[in-house]
């Protein structure tokens, strides 16, 4: 008679070694604060996790904060909220948006990482472009998208949304990492309606930030 042992490998937890995309939170550091960002990809997916294009939008906005500061600010998309946030830090007016699935956890970090900061003007609100738009009735100074070129279905809705959010003067920020040719057709769509200048190449993160401004007629 012989007897066999079976043994189970035990393995040690290392979140270090993840992916940043599915780390419970990350730091970081933007005007001289310390942001702790909770990510949750396992219920939100993408829209709750720190994307490259956020981070190199938000050292945009630090690099180039007279242009934030003291203006009505919207954030489209903002997912974890931290391009909102830098922005709020800076001293802008800024209104935070998502969908309706993703409001709560948006919510909660952009309040977990202000709450205590005096001067900040910000509010959190729900804004799915393909229905809400009668409910924003103000025209913003800056519009910021990080990665908001995404879902082909609803390019034209968020096409509608860059209309119906800017003024003549309105500058919308949009960064983002060209992955298809899909995102290529957006900025096509885009300069239908308003120029389009690239202001930022980050080779290293492949982020390009673009600027756009309503073409006059």
């Amino acid at each position: 008679m012989s007897c066999q042992q079976s043994s189970t490998a035990v393995v040690v937890y290392d979140e270090s070694k993840l992916s940043p995309l599915v780390k419970t939170s990350r730091t970081f550091n933007f005007v001289k604060t310390e942001l702790v960002i909770k990510q949750d990809w396992g219920n939100l997916g993408v829209a709750a996790v720190v994307w490259d294009a956020a981070i190199v939008l938000c050292q945009f906005i630090e690099k180039y904060k007279d242009e934030f500061k003291n203006k009505e600010v919207i954030e489209l998309g903002a997912g974890s909220g931290i391009v909102g946030i830098v922005a709020a830090l800076i001293g802008a007016n800024v209104v935070i948006t998502d969908r309706e699935q993703v409001y709560p956890y948006l919510k909660r970090v952009v309040k977990e990482n202000l709450k205590d900061k005096e001067n900040v003007k910000y509010s959190v609100k729900i804004l799915d472009w393909t229905r809400d738009l009668h409910k924003f009735s103000q025209k913003y100074d800056i519009i910021l998208g990080a990665d908001v070129i995404y879902v082909e279905e609803v390019f034209d809705a968020l096409l509608e949304t860059l209309q119906h959010l800017s003024h003549d003067e309105t500058k919308i920020y949009l960064s983002c990492k060209i992955r298809y040719d899909r995102d290529t057709r957006f900025l096509d769509m885009v300069q239908k309606h308003f120029t389009l200048q690239e202001v930022l190449h980050d080779k290293e993160k492949d982020i390009k930030i673009f600027l756009c401004k309503k073409i006059k007629y």
